[in-house]
């Protein structure tokens, strides 16, 4: 009887103890995860917003003669369009309307864009809401909550 005395196993406060450090630990995790989604999300946001300036000088560079005309593609909001390509003679005016209409696609209806030509420089500034999972509508304006993009370049 002298093994009597001894304990084997684990006690329930052991388990309980385990039990809350894995919770933690699994809690943490589903923040990291989300978390990590939401960066994804702002990245693949600026990356549409920069493949879209690009486009934009592009056509400005391709059109040196014409790159004034395209300060009219600057806009402030606007409506959610389905964007169609221009059959037929192809103007600055319907190449503008396809890149706003593409804008507001990949960047939410509340997007903006000021293109400006001047000296030769030509530069496009693209802005978008970044914070739409926020609850909190104050924290959702602002030049923080904001993604914004701006290029420049010599034509």
């Amino acid at each position: 009887m002298a093994g009597r005395g001894r304990q084997a196993g684990f006690t329930l406060i052991e388990v309980m103890v385990a039990v809350l450090v894995m919770a933690v630990g699994l809690l943490g995790f589903a923040l990291l995860q989300t978390m990590s989604v939401r960066y994804s999300q702002s990245a693949n946001q600026r990356t549409h917003a920069t493949n879209l300036a690009y486009d934009m000088l592009d056509q400005m560079r391709s059109n040196r003669l014409g790159a004034v005309e395209y300060r009219n593609a600057t806009f402030t909001g606007g409506t959610d369009t389905a964007c169609t390509r221009a059959t037929g003679t192809v103007t600055v005016a319907s190449n503008i309307t396809r890149w706003q209409c593409q804008v507001r696609a990949a960047l939410g209806v509340g997007s903006s864009a000021t293109v400006t030509y001047a000296g030769g420089i030509a530069t496009v500034t693209i802005v978008w809401g970044d914070q739409r999972w926020e609850s909190n509508a104050a924290r959702r304006t602002g030049a923080y909550e904001t993604g914004t993009l701006t290029l420049s370049t010599r034509l």
